[in-house]
């Protein structure tokens, strides 16, 4: 029997809501201070080339200009290496990625930065900057960069090859290999084999709000930053670093941020307003134009991934191989490692194999989009998956179940499942109105697909301050993306017992609150979530031995049920409580810190059908029903705004979406009308099927839901496109051009 909650499963307005709608919240490129000067930043119009010469003196005497910087203002790196969280990294990556120093890397990369009474003022000084480059050979693909004569990125980057260092310079950052069973013995044992090569390009997030940053390097040594990010204290971590400062030096406040996706973690601008202000004794602002943030920030790499899969003829896949070659960007950092994590995560497969490649290449460093890595993973799997199913006669979905990962399942990277929910998505499908219907007409297809996210944990804080009149203040450290504010609240809320709109968050800057790792990862809710559950479990303590005192007992005799205290006959609400609170010893605060590690995982389904025009390669979404396994929906109608939000991106990423690179590097369509994102045009309603599997790691069974649901949909489309045409579709995106040339490949191979 399900738990029986009071405020968790309801759906009330957002704390931000107004504030959102009406235009009042506070972004990022709004933020002013007295004295405030303008920043543009100088990048390469080379994809490769080696800085020979910067000279800044014409530009330091326009009018209007207070500071000019590059590379040379930043402290130097030596072999340092330094964990941000993602590792051991060299600073000198991190800092060259901030401002070049000897060679660029892609077109973009930031050379130097100029700071002035008014941004034209500083755009028009930035082209006096004389910069002399000595082009060099560029490479944009990781099958080209892995090829023994392409021209070197980083002259120091050796291989670690299986877990050593070996070899000479390469644009190969790491091979790493995922094991289990034999393979041979297990392809020995399969009546069918499918063996199919993919390829993926390079996708952006597509977040609406360029990213920026307002720094002023005060008087007393202290940098302060207000910027739209993803996680406050990586920013203030990184910027200490890349400035040579101790973290307690650097405070940062989060703005309100117009989407992320994972593509605001990084850290660009923030550094280097922060040495334009240090040199001018001003705050300054610097903003990416859409141009900007295109080139030069982080997007999702581009992909060569080979899979091979072997199944008997009742259906049981004995056997998985897969090679994932995923693009680094610039500097190492592929998401290849979670890409093979979850490339054949939703299966029980007895036997499997996964070499993971991180290639570096001409283009701007790669950051985290929406369970980074397992979008392209999941497209080449399940493609092969539905043409077993084919092969074998068998339901595409019946196929699914009956290898569906289970409790106890091990992953191929280690780890083995505790409770999941992958079963209960495929029945979901399987049995959904949808599924059920039927699809006629020509040139219509239904398409099936499955993905994995493994969600993480990582540390948040959270304290809850009660008022005289009952309300509750929250301060917390999670960057709210879609809605967190209040499905933090919500948990809190649930164990004092009152309503949540006696709550009010806030999300607070690094000096304010205890360090809380970023939102993304589907940890929020999950994580902070349950530092704010945690916090109110002390106020509630605390509470109890208050009501003790008023009717001298002791706390141990005090119950708390549904925001009522009660002992012996004796009964008071947390508001008449918390009237009292002056009198029986003075203010109650609950604080907790966390760092959990029972993040559960989450599983998502698609179905989707489509009808391709054959004159034009044309695909048209006719209907369209996202699954997903969500643990508990603390906020419902937020946990279907995020299944449908990813929805809609991976249509973006199947369908339209890339990269276009011209052989020297550029990127053709830097602009939001010629990168071709989907709009309300384009998309179908997207039906929601919420599964419940609690997370036994949680206290309220919650599962990070962000994410896995972007994983199925090109996979889903792959299969609809083929069950429409004929066609099995190995590259991303089935554009038009795409799908005609695979339609044309088919006319051409088939005897007249």
């Amino acid at each position: 029997m399900s738990t029986q909650y009071s405020v968790l499963g309801t759906r009330p307005i957002r704390h931000d809501g107004a504030d959102k709608v009406t235009g009042r919240a506070l972004y990022g490129a709004d933020f002013q201070l007295a004295g405030l000067l303008h920043g543009f930043v100088v990048r390469s119009p080379h994809a490769h080339a080696r800085i020979k010469s910067i000279n800044t003196a014409k530009a330091e005497a326009y009018p209007g200009v207070k500071a000019v910087v590059t590379a040379a203002d930043l402290p130097e790196s030596g072999d340092r290496m330094v964990d941000l969280g993602e590792g051991a990294t060299p600073l000198s990556y991190i800092r060259g990625n901030v401002l070049a120093k000897g060679k660029v890397l892609y077109q973009g990369h930031a050379v130097a930065a100029v700071a002035a009474t008014s941004v034209h003022e500083a755009e028009e000084a930035a082209k006096l900057i004389e910069i002399e480059y000595e082009p060099l050979p560029c490479v944009l693909t990781a099958p080209d960069a892995m090829k023994e004569d392409a021209p070197i990125l980083h002259e120091n980057l050796i291989t670690k090859e299986l877990g050593e260092k070996k070899g000479g310079p390469s644009n190969v950052a790491e091979h790493f290999r995922f094991e289990a069973g034999n393979i041979q013995e297990g392809f020995a044992k399969a009546d069918v084999i499918v063996e199919r090569e993919f390829n993926t390009a390079t996708v952006h997030q597509g977040y609406i709000e360029p990213h920026n940053a307002t720094v002023l390097w005060n008087n007393d040594g202290r940098v302060q930053v207000w910027t739209s990010t993803q996680g406050a204290f990586v920013v203030r971590d990184t910027t200490a670093c890349v400035l040579d400062l101790p973290v307690a030096k650097v405070k940062v406040t989060p703005m309100e941020i117009g989407g992320g996706f994972g593509g605001k973690i990084p850290v660009y601008l923030e550094p280097v307003a922060a040495v334009l202000s240090k040199k001018s004794g001003r705050p300054v602002k610097l903003l990416m134009s859409r141009k900007d943030v295109f080139e030069g920030s982080g997007p999702t790499p581009g992909s060569r991934i080979r899979v091979k899969m072997g199944a008997t003829k009742d259906g049981k896949i004995v056997a998985a191989e897969a090679t994932l070659a995923y693009e680094a960007g610039a500097y190492p950092g592929a998401m290849v490692g979670p890409g093979a994590m979850c490339i054949f995560a939703c299966y029980d497969i007895p036997n499997l194999s996964i070499d993971g490649y991180d290639v570096v290449v001409n283009k701007p460093s790669t950051a985290a989009y929406r369970a980074p890595g397992a979008t392209n993973a999941a497209f080449a799997a399940e493609t092969v998956v539905d043409e077993i199913a084919e092969k074998l006669g068998i339901d595409p979905l019946d196929l699914r179940l009956k290898n569906a990962a289970v409790e106890g399942t091990r992953r191929a990277d280690g780890p083995k499942y505790k409770r999941i929910g992958c079963v209960e998505v495929l029945e979901a499908m399987k049995n959904s109105e949808h599924y059920q219907s039927k699809l006629e007409g020509p040139n219509r297809g239904r398409g099936v697909a499955i993905g994995y996210w493994f969600n993480v944990g990582l540390p948040s804080s959270c304290t809850l301050s009660v008022n005289a009149d009952g309300s509750v203040a929250l301060v917390e450290g999670s960057t709210d993306i879609g809605g967190t504010r209040t499905s933090i609240s919500m948990q809190a809320a649930e164990v004092l017992g009152i309503p949540v709109e006696q709550i009010q968050p806030t999300v607070a800057d690094t000096d304010s609150i205890g360090y809380t790792a970023v939102t993304g990862g589907s940890r929020t809710t999950f994580a902070t979530g349950m530092a704010a559950h945690d916090a109110a479990q002390d106020v509630v303590r605390q509470l109890k031995a208050r009501a003790a005192l008023l009717w001298e007992t002791t706390a141990d005799n005090v119950e708390a049920t549904r925001g009522v205290f009660q002992s012996n006959g004796h009964s008071i609400t947390f508001k008449e409580l918390a009237e009292k609170l002056e009198s029986t010893g003075g203010p109650v605060i609950g604080s907790a810190a966390v760092n959990p590690k029972g993040a559960g995982g989450s599983f998502a389904g698609v179905v989707v059908d489509v009808e391709v025009d054959p004159e034009t390669g044309k695909t048209d979404i006719l209907r369209f029903t996202s699954v997903q396994d969500v643990g508990k929906a603390i906020h419902p109608a937020y946990v279907e705004g995020q299944m449908q939000g990813g929805s809609v991106q991976g249509i973006g990423w199947g369908l339209n979406e890339e990269y276009y690179m011209s052989p020297t590097g550029t990127m053709m369509n830097s602009s939001l009308l010629d990168y071709r994102m989907p709009t309300a045009l384009d998309l179908p309603m997207i039906d929601t099927i919420i599964v419940e599997v609690p997370n036994p790691g949680h206290p309220f069974g919650v599962r990070g839901v962000g994410e896995a649901n972007i994983v199925p949909p090109p996979g889903a489309l792959a299969n609809a496109i083929y069950h429409a045409t004929g066609v099995r579709m190995e590259r991303l995106p089935m554009n038009p051009p795409a799908v005609m040339e695979a339609l044309w490949q088919k006319s051409s191979s088939q005897p007249s």
